[in-house]
């Protein structure tokens, strides 16, 4: 029995919607999907009813894209609206969102709870010199903009800044009644650390890409692995001892032509004996 973990499906994708439904059969293992699945209703249904197909058990964190509300979307919800109905059509279905109550891992491996957890951003993955009040300013210098800034509605949230502040609040209310004697696995759609947001191409897009607010919490939450998504850069990183997992896929220029779907899941738990990929 296995944990592993992706994210970043983007199946509004044709092309990664056909990539896939290539996922093999996994009958006994569970699977972590990390967030931008896709941006409608009718993507997450199609990439969760995938998983649940072929895996024991699923568990869904959201990333950016399933909070935007497209132009032209017929009674289209907005922010905390929109996360809710995501977490209904998941109950429906079976799958572990950041609403549930917390659930201990059954599996080989360190005795952990599995925590998924919806947090956010809040611009403050920037350089120390820039004050957060310019960080928007600081990006569009570059060029750069996250469509968040036009589709991301925090509602009823006065920002998305204090919607994250809230959820961060709530997952350390809840990460601190955890059984002092249980290691986590944490799970976000962002990453947990300002160090971990690095992106050659676009570094200034840096600020939309998570808070420190987390910087210290795979210490205080005694975490085994922190599994993120967002940077569309997979990578395994080790700081502190704790083993970090970036697990996107990505848009379909970002990944070989030739790999199998499967060769993308990324071993959460037990910890492979390569230290992942």
């Amino acid at each position: 029995m296995k944990l592993y973990a992706i994210s970043d499906l983007h199946v509004g994708y044709e092309a990664n919607r056909r990539y896939w439904q290539g996922l093999g059969h996994h009958p006994q293992d569970w699977l972590i999907l990390a967030g931008d699945l896709g941006e409608t209703e009718a993507h997450l249904r199609f990439a969760l009813g995938v998983a649940l197909a072929r895996f024991a058990r699923v568990l869904w964190v959201p990333g950016n894209h399933e909070l935007w509300t497209l132009p032209g979307e017929v009674g289209g919800l907005r922010g905390l609206d929109r996360y809710a109905r995501w977490v209904e059509v998941c109950r429906e279905l079976g799958v572990l969102t950041p609403e549930d109550p917390f659930v201990v891992w059954p599996g080989e491996g360190p005795r952990c709870v599995l925590a998924p957890l919806f947090l956010l951003y809040d611009y403050s993955f920037r350089p120390d010199s820039v004050p957060q009040d310019q960080a928007l300013a600081w990006a569009r210098e570059a060029g750069i903009e996250c469509v968040d800034e036009v589709l991301l509605h925090p509602d009823p949230f006065p920002t998305r800044s204090a919607w994250c502040q809230a959820r961060c609040q709530d997952a350390s209310d809840r990460l601190a009644a955890i059984d002092p004697a249980l290691q986590t696995v944490l799970i976000n759609h962002f990453p947990l650390r300002r160090e971990l947001a690095r992106l050659p191409a676009i570094p200034r897009f840096s600020i939309w890409c998570g808070t420190t607010l987390t910087e210290d919490w795979h210490r205080t939450y005694r975490a085994a692995v922190v599994v993120s998504g967002h940077l569309h850069i997979r990578s395994t990183q080790w700081i502190d001892g704790v083993r970090f997992e970036e697990v996107s896929l990505g848009y379909p220029r970002q990944r070989s032509p030739s790999a199998e779907v499967d060769s993308y899941l990324r071993q959460i738990l037990p910890q492979p004996s390569t230290g992942g990929g």
